[in-house]
């Protein structure tokens, strides 16, 4: 999901880089118009919602939904402020999300990672604080269930990388007492881990991955391979010893990507007890712009090759829908650029591409992939574990287990 491009963000008084591929996104969320607790959104992100679906609402509105990878966002809120907003508010509540993977910037080798690491979770933490009543900090899956009796939405903490961890494996007990509840192994590019998706040597997993590894494991941490090359997803599912999981991804059977997982490590991971999530990108099909039915064949694939008991939905995009204009375009056009400049871009990106599959962009776009997916014979109780039951009880296994 990340590549890199700076941006000033002038409360830390420091440039932190992230962006989403097809779309250009600021770490800036105070002292910006746009606040986003994740994925920091330097697109116009406004109301254009439908009026969401009431078909099959009442097992969604009772069950616990969560997006594995994600960020939720606040186009309203004015200068310097850690306040959600009113409307924000009542716009996320609207989608019936219970919990988001948040991820803490930043990403890739670049220097001084590991402060710009701390400076960011505090960045966080301070609009977590201005929010008690709306936002919890998730550090067991109890917090989850709880979130979702009080209506509030839980914020899971994760990373996207451990270059910022390097060979100071103590820093992951560290990132653990802070909150961090996640940690993604490699991103695109090689870290000391082993090699990402678009590392065409395919190296996989280093000795220092197994050490990391083990020392996740050890601190009950959640280990998550998105990102990772193929040989590294193979050789870190074989060294894993407890659940955990691919949060972002597509069936490389379905479209050959290297950011989609093969069938063997869809089963691997549900062996270990593990979940692979299905995101909401580009790289679902060859054309760029996937289709809701092409999302559809990439979850139902991977319900089929792991199990039904093996499968989520991890976005990697904001709760919100994007509005697609001009300006959007503009940035996506930005970010191409920079991702290319930097060697981050993969196959099927390009400057007319934006990350969202345009026939859920919309606010209620769980529920009306839940009507979908009904209409193909899902039951409610399959649908309750993809969109959330089983990450709730691989949360449990791992942080509480």
């Amino acid at each position: 999901m990340l590549t890199a491009g700076d941006k000033r963000c002038p409360s830390l008084q420091s440039s932190l880089r992230y962006e989403v591929p097809g779309l250009m996104k600021s770490v800036a969320v105070i002292g910006r118009r746009t606040l986003m607790t994740g994925i920091a959104s330097a697109l116009v992100v406004r109301k254009a919602f439908a009026r969401p679906m009431t078909v099959g609402s009442t097992w969604y509105d009772h069950s616990i939904i969560i997006d594995g990878l994600g960020g939720i966002v606040d186009p309203y809120s004015p200068n310097g402020r850690t306040r959600l907003s009113e409307r924000a508010w009542n716009e996320l509540r609207r989608t019936g999300v219970t919990a988001v993977n948040e991820t803490l910037l930043p990403v890739g080798n670049e220097p001084d990672a590991w402060p710009k690491l701390l400076r960011y979770m505090g960045l966080f933490d301070a609009i977590v604080r201005a929010n008690p009543d709306r936002l919890r900090i998730v550090r067991t899956a109890t917090d989850i269930v709880s979130a979702k009796a009080a209506d509030q939405i839980g914020l899971i903490y994760r990373t996207q990388d451990t270059a910022m961890i390097g060979t100071a494996l103590d820093r992951l007990s560290e990132l653990k007492r802070r909150g961090v509840r996640v940690v993604q192994l490699t991103y695109n590019l090689r870290n000391l881990s082993g090699d990402g998706a678009l590392e065409p040597a395919n190296a996989g997993l280093s000795r220092l991955g197994h050490a990391t590894i083990a020392r996740i494991e050890q601190e009950k941490l959640l280990l998550d391979l998105a990102h990772g090359g193929e040989r590294t997803i193979v050789e870190a599912i074989t060294a894993a010893t407890r659940p955990l999981t691919i949060s972002h991804t597509g069936a490389r059977a379905v479209y050959d990507h290297p950011r989609n997982v093969s069938d063997e490590a869809i089963r691997a991971t549900a062996r270990k007890g593990g979940v692979t999530g299905v995101y909401f990108m580009p790289y679902l099909a060859a054309s760029s712009k996937p289709t809701g039915a092409d999302l559809i064949r990439h979850i139902e694939h991977i319900a089929n090759v792991g199990g039904e008991d093996h499968v989520a939905i991890g976005t990697d995009g904001p709760l919100l829908p994007i509005v697609i204009d001009d300006e959007a375009r503009k940035r996506a056009r930005e970010a191409f650029e920079q991702r290319d400049a930097e060697g981050y871009t993969a196959p099927g990106d390009g400057p007319d591409v934006i990350n969202v599959v345009e026939d859920y962009n919309r606010i209620d776009r769980f529920r009306r992939l839940a009507a979908d997916l009904t209409k193909r014979g899902w039951t409610s109780h399959r649908l309750e574990k993809l969109f959330g039951g089983n990450l709730v009880r691989l949360y449990r296994d791992t942080w509480d287990g």
